[in-house]
């Protein structure tokens, strides 16, 4: 069976509004809701702060909306204002280096604060009264100034990575083709910027620099792969231009490249799955963003990205042959 991706052209412009719609309503939300203003919510990476992780016995994850509120609640009456709270679930390995059998995480972040402070034994007094058994497992603290740092050059990073491809899909491709490119790279960007701001507004989530880390392999994973469909396209107009329609060259190239498509992402995921599942809680959500990145990245190669070339195609074979139309009436 053999995909008609021209047939469903506008279907699959339809799938891209649905996919991408919600998500830039959460950052919309999310810039008038955040004391930072920024569409997601930025962890202490970029706005600096510390973060006290404290291994619990039992079993408790983010969905647990209850837990939160009672410690947020706790937390505010001993005069820790907003924090950041988070359930983990950990690993056998992790358990291996703490006093405790634990099997859950609970990660509060405050304002910049000592370690030995009264406000972390504050916090460390609240967790007790609600969890048997804490530990302290983890501190981490980053300052204010390195925060925004760390903001700036990350931003940098992200320019420089963006201006680069474009500069090349620029040279290597006719316009049509670069810019869908582009419009393939910002439809991605968006997909998974989105959804951590989702994931933010619900689940607590906040981003770091290893996000920004996923983010910029996930730009360059689908950007190779619209390169390899649009490739095809080319090879294929040279040979088939006379005998076929532009919307035909597109169908079979896409189906020419379909199999190296699913093929290079379904293998790439089955690792970060494993990654997911198995590894440490502080590169979950990076993983998370390397799959969702994966999959809106093959999809928008496929669906979006070719179809949008075969649709421009299109108009400019109309606005050639209207005014031909025209005279001869």
């Amino acid at each position: 069976m053999k995909l008609d991706i021209v047939k469903y052209r506008f279907l699959c412009l339809g799938i891209s509004a649905i996919l991408l719609i919600p998500g830039i309503c959460a950052m919309i939300y999310s810039m008038f809701t955040y004391d930072t203003h920024t569409p997601l919510k930025v962890g202490i990476d970029y706005t600096g702060g510390t973060t006290l992780q404290y291994g619990v016995l039992g079993t408790v994850n983010n969905f647990e909306n209850n837990g939160v509120s009672i410690l947020r609640e706790e937390l505010k009456k001993a005069g820790i204002e907003n924090p950041n709270i988070q359930f983990l679930n950990v690993n056998s390995t992790q358990q291996a280096n703490t006093k405790n059998t634990i099997t859950s995480v609970v990660s509060i972040g405050t304002e910049f604060i000592d370690e030995h402070s009264d406000t972390a034994k504050k916090v460390t007094q609240v967790v007790g009264k609600i969890y048997k058994s804490p530990e302290l497992i983890q501190v981490s603290s980053v300052g204010p100034t390195l925060g925004a740092e760390l903001f700036k050059n990350s931003l940098i990073a992200l320019s420089l990575a963006l201006i680069g491809i474009i500069a090349y899909l620029t040279f290597r491709f006719q316009f049509d083709y670069a810019l869908a490119a582009i419009l393939g790279l910002v439809h991605d960007t968006l997909f998974i910027l989105g959804v951590f701001s989702i994931f933010g507004l619900v689940f607590g989530v906040q981003i770091d620099a290893l996000f920004v880390t996923a983010l910029l392999t996930v730009i360059g994973f689908s950007v190779h792969d619209t390169i390899v469909v649009f490739d095809r396209v080319r090879e294929n107009l040279k040979y088939y231009s006379k005998k076929m329609s532009f919307g035909e060259i597109i169908n079979a190239s896409i189906n020419q490249t379909l199999a190296r498509s699913i093929n290079t992402s379904v293998t790439t995921m089955m690792t970060l799955l494993a990654l997911y599942l198995f590894g440490g809680v502080t590169t979950k959500d990076f993983v998370l963003a390397m799959l969702l990145g994966i999959l809106i990245g093959t999809y928008s190669s496929i669906f979006f990205c070719s179809t949008l070339v075969e649709i421009w195609e299109d108009k400019k074979i109309e606005t050639k042959t209207t005014p031909k139309a025209t005279a001869n009436v």
